[in-house]
């Protein structure tokens, strides 16, 4: 996936907030919806994004879909930004 998709999917605080919940560990679609107050229907398009950015993975077990965090692109991201900043020692 590509740095402006990335970005893009990193500018939604609805979907940094589903990102920061995901650190602890994968978590249901109904149990991220369950902490908002927006509409399923919403919560569900925030993680078509996030995935479609490939911020999260999706895994199917019987009717429930669990989510979490794909830590490489974000890793990836931060060391974008980082070499952006000069920090990485080739000033």
């Amino acid at each position: 996936m590509g740095l402006q998709q990335t970005l893009k999917a990193l500018a939604d605080p609805v979907r940094r907030e589903i990102l920061d919940m995901l650190r602890g560990g994968r978590m249901s679609a109904g149990d991220i919806t369950e902490k908002f107050t927006i509409t399923g229907a919403a919560i569900s398009r925030h993680l078509s994004v996030l995935k479609d950015a490939d911020l999260i993975r999706d895994t199917r077990e019987g009717k429930f879909i669990f989510y979490e965090i794909n830590v490489s692109v974000l890793e990836e991201t931060m060391l974008w930004l980082t070499n952006l900043k000069g920090e990485n020692g080739n000033d």
